[in-house]
């Protein structure tokens, strides 16, 4: 008896469909997850012997380009649409390995994937002032603050794996 209970909530329990609560976040969901599968695609696509490239001087590595925007992306995530103050404190990518950059980064899109998950409308209306910009937004305009800080590092390191003949991951948007 207590088998056919645990079989039929676990059955319950995985028919239950995950789904952002507002109709932003169920749009803005398949294009996070779209940028992220891209973002992670080109940070595969350069082999490790290959993180210290930089094409010139006071360019940033591809390291750097990539734990810089693993950083940013919860950063930017809490302080512009959840409202919280935080500090930036980027880890030293010359001290990680591929494979910690990647963990890295998958953390930071789980983590901005949960808040977009997790948000509700009254928070989404609020506003918030931009830091560079100083530009007052809505927080749910916000989303796409963190998405395009995050394409503009990714852009530059797709040209990172061009200058190193690579063939980028395809864009599939």
């Amino acid at each position: 008896m207590l088998a056919f209970f645990l079989m039929t909530a676990v059955c319950l329990f995985a028919q239950e469909k995950k789904e952002p609560k507002t109709d932003f976040t169920k749009m803005y969901l398949p294009v996070w997850i779209e940028a992220r599968d891209h973002c992670m695609d080109v940070a595969r696509a350069m082999p490790e012997e290959l993180y210290s490239y930089k094409p010139t001087e006071v360019s940033k590595t591809f390291a750097e380009q990539m734990v810089h925007i693993a950083h940013t992306i919860p950063l930017l995530t809490q302080r512009y649409v959840q409202g919280m103050d935080v500090e930036p404190n980027t880890p030293d990518a010359s001290k990680m390995t591929k494979l910690e950059i990647l963990t890295l980064l998958e953390e930071a899109f789980d983590y901005t994937t949960s808040v977009i998950y997790s948000i509700d409308q009254e928070q989404l209306d609020e506003t918030c002032v931009m830091y560079h910009s100083g530009n007052t937004v809505s927080r749910a305009f916000a989303f796409f603050y963190v998405q395009d800080h995050m394409a503009n590092h990714r852009a530059k390191s797709n040209l990172y794996l061009r200058m190193n003949n690579i063939v980028p991951p395809e864009y599939t948007w």
